[in-house]
C-alpha cells in the first residue's frame, strides 16, 4: 500500500495541512489498474479460442446437457429436489424420533380445530380445511429444506382467498338457501378457492424454473410483519358475526373492515345469547391457555392442547343441551368420511384468478421463507430458497386437485413445532397421521361443534401477529425509514384490503431504497495523520487536507435516477460553473480566495453499478475537467463498473495511468504531480523576482500570482 507517514503536530479546526508534509514517506510505487494486472494478473490465462462455428457450440452445449443427464448427473439432481435423500440417511433415529412424533402429534392436534376455523375465513365448508392441513403438510416433507417448518392453512391467506371467492361466487341477495342450493353454492366456493390454489402453485412453479428465488427479498421484514398485523385485525372483524350469531353477508373489496363494523353494529340488537356466551366462554378458555404455553414454554413438556380441549368441551355441551336445535346455534354438521376424489379445477377461471393468485403466491413464498430462515439460522443448516418456490408450488398445486385452498408455513404451527422439540421434516409425517384419523374416523364427534368456537380459535391464533406491533418502538430507534414502511404498509392494509395493502407496501418500500439513493451525501476525504487511512473530513478536525487537491467519495449507485445529483454534487466540489469554468467558493472569507482545485480523486468503491446514463455523467465530468484544467482520477472501481464506464468512452477522456486500484494510490500519485507542480511554480516565482508570497498557484493566464492562504471552509456533509 502507498504509505504516507510522518509526524507533526495536526492542524487546527478548518486548517490545511503543509503539502510536503503527506509524502513523508512511499513504499511503493502507486499501483494503476493496467499496472496491477501485469502484476497480478492471471498470467496463465490462455488466449481465448478463435471463434467456432455454429454447429460447434451447440455440440459442445448437447454434450454438456448429455452429462447432465448421466446417471451421476440424474442422482445428484434427485438429491437436491428430493432432500430427503440428503437428511433420511442421517437420521438420528433414537435422538431425533421422539421428539419428532411428539412434536407432530401436538401440531396435527392443533391442525384440526384451525384447519376447520380457517375454512371458514375461506367461505367453504369445514371438511376442506382439514383436507388442506393433509395434503400440503404431506408433500412439504417430501420436497421441503426447511426441518422445523409447519405448513398448511394460513390465516392471511386464507382472508385473502375468501375475499376472492365471495367476488368470484358471491351470497345470492334473496338469501335464505335451501339445503340443495346451499351445497351448489358451497361446491361452486370450493371450485373457486382450488382454482386460486392451482394458479398460485402454478405461479410459483414458474418463479422456480426462472430460478426467481431473489423475488423473496422484494417483501421486507417490516412489509410482511405489518401485512400479517393487518391481516389479523382483519380476521378479528370479520369473525364478529360468528361470536355474535349474527347471519351477515361478508364484506369484500376496500373499506371492507369498517364496512363490516359498521354491519355489525346496526345489527347488534338481534345477537344470539347462546352463541354470544359460548364465544366468551371459549375465549375466556383459550387466550389464558395461549399466554401458560408462552410464559411456560420452557417448563411444559408439550403445549397445552386448548384448542382441541375447547371443540371437545364445546362439542358435548350442545350436543347434551340440544343447543343446536333450542337456541339455533350453528354447527360444523357432517364432516365427510375419507378424501375427494382428484378433480381438476376449471380452467376457464384462471384469468380471471390470477389478480388474485399472484400476491398469493408472494405472500406465502416470503412467509415461509422468511420462518424457514429464522430456524435454519438458529439451528445451523441452510435452505435453498428456489427449491421452497419448489415445494410450495407442487403443494399449492397437487393439493387443489382435490379440493384444498391455498396454503403456506404458518408462524403458529411452525413456533409450536419448535417448542415441542421437532427436528426434522419427519414431524410432518405424524401430523398427517392425525388428520388422517379424524378424516377416517373420528369426523363424526365433530358434528355438533358450534361455529362460534371456531371462530375464536380463528381470534385466539392471531395473538402473535397482534404482539407484533410491540417492535414498533425498537423499530423507530433502529430505522425511521422501515418505521415508516411499517405504517404505511400496515395502514394500507387495514383501510384498502390485504392484497392492495401488500402492493402499497411493496412499492413504497422500493420507492424509500430510491429516495436514500437520491439523498445521498457525497464525502470529501482527509487524510489521517501518521497513517495510509483516508477517512471523512465530517469525522474529525484533526484530518489533514492538502491544498489544490480533492478526494471525493460517492458511495450510492451511479444510474439514471442519481446521476443529476451526482452532478451537482460533484460541481459544488469542484467549483465548476457552466461551461467548465472554475467559480470562486461563494462561503469564503471576503478578503481571500478558496485554493482553486487542481487534482480530484474520486473513490468509486461505493459504487456498486452504474448504468449508461450514470457512466456518461462520469465521461461528461472527466471532459468538463479536463477543459478546467483538473486532473481527474478514478480509484477503486469493480470490474462492472470499470467495464461499464469504459463502454461508455472514458478512456477516451482520461487515459489508463489515471485509473487506479485504491484511494490510497490515486493520492499519493496525485501528492507526487503537486509537488512536482509546485516546485516548477517556485522556479517560475523566482524568475519573477518574488520572494514574500506564502502560496503559489498558477492563474488562468499562468501568470505568477500572490495570495494569501485561506483557511479551508466547512464542507457541505
Amino acid at each position: 500500500m502507498s504509505g504516507l507517514l510522518g509526524s507533526r503536530t495536526c492542524p487546527g479546526p478548518g486548517e490545511t495541512s503543509d503539502l510536503k508534509f503527506p509524502l513523508g514517506a512511499k513504499f511503493r510505487e502507486p499501483l494503476t489498474e493496467t499496472r496491477f494486472q501485469q502484476l497480478f494478473g492471471d498470467a496463465e490465462q490462455e488466449p481465448e479460442p478463435l471463434a467456432e462455428p455454429r454447429w460447434s457450440r451447440l455440440r459442445g452445449l448437447w454434450r454438456r446437457r448429455a452429462g447432465a443427464c448421466s446417471g451421476q448427473g440424474a442422482w445428484r439432481l434427485l438429491l437436491a429436489r428430493l432432500p430427503p435423500l440428503r437428511w433420511l440417511p442421517r437420521y438420528r433415529w433414537r435422538a431425533w424420533l421422539l421428539g419428532d412424533a411428539v412434536a407432530g402429534v401436538t401440531v396435527g392436534i392443533v391442525h384440526v380445530p384451525q384447519g376447520m376455523a380457517f375454512a371458514l375465513l375461506t367461505s367453504v365448508p369445514p371438511v376442506f380445511g382439514l383436507y388442506t392441513s393433509f395434503f400440503p403438510v404431506l408433500i412439504y416433507t417430501l420436497l421441503g429444506t426447511g426441518r422445523h417448518l409447519s405448513t398448511g392453512t394460513f390465516a392471511v391467506l386464507s382472508l385473502m382467498t375468501g375475499s376472492a371467492v365471495e367476488r368470484l361466487v358471491p351470497e345470492p341477495l334473496e338469501g335464505n338457501l335451501s339445503g340443495i342450493e346451499r351445497e351448489q353454492l358451497d361446491a361452486q366456493r370450493v371450485g373457486a378457492a382450488a382454482a386460486v390454489a392451482f394458479g398460485s402453485g402454478a405461479l410459483m412453479l414458474g418463479m422456480f424454473a426462472l430460478q426467481l428465488g431473489i423475488l423473496a427479498t422484494f417483501l421486507s421484514e417490516p412489509v410482511v410483519k405489518a401485512l400479517t398485523s393487518g391481516a389479523a385485525l382483519h380476521v378479528l372483524v370479520s369473525q364478529l358475526p360468528s361470536l355474535l350469531g349474527l347471519p351477515l353477508p361478508r364484506q369484500i373489496g376496500c373499506f371492507a373492515l369498517f364496512k363490516t363494523l359498521a354491519a355489525v353494529l346496526t345489527a347488534l340488537p338481534r345477537s344470539s345469547p347462546a352463541e354470544l356466551t359460548i364465544s366468551a366462554l371459549s375465549l375466556a378458555l383459550l387466550v389464558p391457555v395461549k399466554e401458560l404455553n408462552v410464559r411456560f414454554r420452557d417448563k411444559l413438556p408439550t403445549p397445552i392442547p386448548g384448542e382441541i380441549v375447547m371443540v371437545l368441551l364445546a362439542s358435548v355441551l350442545c350436543f347434551t343441551s340440544s343447543l343446536d336445535t333450542r337456541y339455533n346455534v350453528q354447527i360444523v354438521g357432517l364432516l365427510p368420511g375419507g378424501f375427494p376424489q382428484p378433480l381438476l379445477p376449471s380452467l376457464a377461471e384462471l384469468p380471471r384468478i390470477l389478480a388474485d393468485s399472484l400476491p398469493m403466491a408472494l405472500v406465502t413464498f416470503a412467509v415461509s421463507t422468511s420462518l424457514a430462515s429464522i430456524y435454519a439460522d438458529k439451528y445451523s443448516y441452510t435452505i435453498d430458497s428456489n427449491q421452497e418456490l419448489l415445494a410450495h408450488g407442487v403443494s399449492n398445486l397437487v393439493s387443489s386437485l382435490f379440493s384444498c385452498f391455498p396454503n403456506s408455513a404458518t408462524l403458529a404451527t411452525t413456533s409450536l413445532l419448535v417448542d415441542a422439540g421437532g427436528n426434522t421434516q419427519l414431524a410432518g409425517l405424524f401430523s398427517c397421521l392425525v388428520v388422517l384419523s379424524v378424516l377416517l374416523w373420528l369426523g363424526p364427534f365433530f358434528y355438533y361443534l358450534p361455529k362460534a368456537v371456531l371462530a375464536c380459535i380463528n381470534i385466539s391464533s392471531m395473538r402473535q401477529m397482534f404482539f407484533q406491533m410491540q417492535e414498533l418502538p425498537q423499530l423507530w430507534r433502529i430505522s425511521r425509514v422501515d418505521f415508516a414502511v411499517w405504517m404505511v404498509t400496515w395502514v394500507a392494509v387495514v383501510t384498502l384490503s390485504v392484497d392492495l395493502g401488500l402492493a402499497v407496501g411493496v412499492v413504497f418500500s422500493m420507492m424509500t431504497v430510491v429516495c436514500r439513493t437520491q439523498r445521498v451525501r457525497c464525502l470529501a476525504l482527509g487524510l489521517a495523520e501518521g497513517t495510509e487511512l483516508y477517512r471523512p473530513l465530517r469525522e474529525s478536525h484533526k484530518l489533514l487536507q492538502v491544498p489544490g487537491l480533492r478526494i471525493l467519495s460517492y458511495p450510492t449507485p451511479l444510474y439514471f435516477g442519481t446521476r443529476g445529483q451526482f452532478r451537482r454534487i460533484l460541481e459544488w466540489h469542484l467549483r465548476l460553473g457552466e461551461g467548465g469554468q472554475l467559480t470562486p467558493k461563494t462561503d469564503s472569507p471576503p478578503d481571500a480566495v478558496a485554493e482553486p482545485v487542481r487534482v480530484v480523486v474520486l473513490d468509486c468503491s461505493g459504487v456498486t453499478f452504474a448504468d449508461a446514463a450514470g457512466a456518461r455523467e462520469v465521461v461528461q465530468l472527466a471532459s468538463r475537467c479536463r477543459d478546467a484544467g483538473i486532473h481527474f482520477l478514478l480509484a477503486q472501481c469493480n470490474a462492472s463498473v470499470l467495464g461499464t464506464l469504459t463502454q461508455a468512452g472514458l478512456l477516451d477522456r482520461v487515459t489508463p495511468e489515471q485509473l487506479f486500484v485504491s484511494v490510497q494510490d490515486a493520492a499519493a500519485y496525485a501528492l507526487e504531480r503537486l509537488v512536482r507542480r509546485q516546485s516548477s511554480l517556485v522556479q517560475r516565482l523566482a524568475q519573477c523576482g518574488s520572494d514574500q508570497v506564502t502560496q503559489i498557484v498558477e492563474g488562468p493566464n499562468s501568470a505568477c500570482v500572490k495570495r494569501t492562504m485561506a483557511p479551508v471552509p466547512p464542507y457541505l456533509m
